[in-house]
Formats: C-alpha cells, structure tokens, sequence
C-alpha cells in the first residue's frame, strides 16, 4: 500500500472535496482518501505507483501538487456511516438558500444576492451530483455532470447580461438592509454546512477549527456581499452591488468548467 500527499491550494470547502471524490471514484486501486480542508491537503492510500491519479487531480485546475510518495503500512480505514445521510442535509441547506438569495436578490434589485444565489446553486449540484452518482454508472455520473455544468454557465451569462444592462442604465438602488440580513443568514448557512459535513470526520477537533470556516470561498462571498451593501448605503450607488456580483458570476462559471471536467 502506498500514501500520497497532495496540496490543493484551492480546495476552500466540501464541495471541492466531492468534485475531487468523484473525479478518482472510477480509478480502481485507490483504497482510500482522507481529506484535510483547513490545510489544503489530500492523502491518497493506493495499491500501486500511477501517475492516473495525479493527473486526474491536476486536470480539475484546484491548484493540486503532489508532496509526497511513500509505503504505508495501513490496511484498514473507517467511513462514516452518516455520510450520505450528512449530504442531504447540506444539499438541503444549499437548495434552500438558492432560492432565498435568489427570490430576495430579485425583489430587492441586487445582483450580488442573485450571484451567491447561484454560487448556492453551484454547490447544491456537486452535493447532488455526489449523491445522484452513489451506485451509478460512470456514463450516468458524466451526464449529470454536463447537464449541470451548462445550466450553471447559461444562468451565470444571464446574470453577467443583467449585470451590464444596469451598468448602463439608472436602475433603482438595491436595498442595502435586505442584502446585509440575507448575507449574514447564507453566511451561518455555509458555516454550518462545512460543520456538518465535517462532524463525519474521524478527527473529532476538526469542525472546531476556525480556519476551516473562514477560509472558504463561500464565506469570503458572503462578507463580500455585505460589505457592497455597506458601501451601496454609504456611496447611494449601485455599482458596489454590481461590481460583487461580476466577481461571484466568475467564480460560478469558473466552477461549472470544473463540474464539465468530470463529464469527459
């Protein structure tokens, strides 16, 4: 049995690790993974000396690079028997937050809680790819994997449309309190997720750390969007709101190309 170190510097949250989980699930001499996401590392207990798996974790573009090679003497791993039921619950809490930010985004005319809508949206699918894929074929895995990846580009380009339509236009002002609240509750929302998700962990301290919390993509967004409501009160502009809500359609289509890798 071989351990191999990996660093991906850009694995901020769970749903990077089930990206990645799906990516190696048809490799079939790897006995285990065991993810570390408040220090970017990834150890990979295999059967034999492969450079498939290494370049599998490169061609996801989350910044992986191999650390170390060497033989372990580890034969036996647990799982957590809660993990899918573990899931649904963040699956749940994603698809729920989807259509808050998305349904208060709208009403209250900010394109940054129609961006972290669908940022919300983006995790709900890799969770529900996870879970869709569980006893799947690979075909099907891939083929739910293209239907989301596009949906999610295709909603993405609506939003950067929208985005540009009222850079040009005089729209009303978005309501600075509603995208405060909102954020502040999608902020306990992905905080929670990542606390759930990683209670399945056979490390016991490991959802106490702080680290792990606060250096997800998820949060940065939602403090992102919170200070553009600040600054949409304090300027009487909107372009604050419109600005964050450019940034978070990047990181959208940027994470649907990273769901279409797993279809090909």
């Amino acid at each position: 049995m071989y351990k191999t170190v990996f660093e991906i510097t850009k694995m901020d949250c769970p749903s990077e690790e089930n990206l990645i989980r799906m990516k190696l699930d048809d490799i079939a001499n790897i006995a285990h993974l065991d993810f570390d996401i408040p220090n970017r590392k990834l150890t990979v207990y295999h059967h034999d000396l492969t450079d498939v798996i290494e370049t599998s974790i490169l061609e996801l573009n989350l910044g992986g690079k191999k650390i170390s090679t060497v033989l372990s003497n580890q034969t036996s791993f647990t799982e957590s028997a809660n993990q899918k039921k573990l899931l649904w619950w963040v699956l749940t809490i994603n698809v729920m937050f989807f259509i808050i930010e998305m349904m208060t985004g709208v009403i209250s005319k900010s394109m940054g809680l129609v961006a972290d809508s669908l940022d919300m949206l983006a995790d709900s699918f890799v969770y529900g790819i996870s879970l869709l894929a569980v006893g799947g074929t690979m075909i099907r895995k891939k083929r739910i994997a293209k239907l989301a990846g596009y949906f999610q580009i295709v909603l993405a380009l609506i939003g950067f449309l929208e985005v540009v339509r009222r850079f040009l236009g005089s729209e009303q002002l978005p309501q600075f309190s509603t995208m405060i609240i909102v954020s502040i509750l999608a902020l306990f929302a992905n905080g929670l997720c990542l606390i759930i998700l990683q209670k399945s962990k056979s490390k016991d301290e490991a959802h106490m750390k702080a680290s792990m919390i606060f250096t997800s993509n998820d949060i940065i967004i939602n403090l992102g969007v919170i200070l553009a409501g600040i600054l949409v009160n304090w300027l009487n502009s909107n372009k604050p709101d419109l600005i964050i809500g450019t940034i978070v359609f990047v990181l959208v289509i940027q994470g649907a190309f990273r769901i279409l890798k797993l279809s090909k």
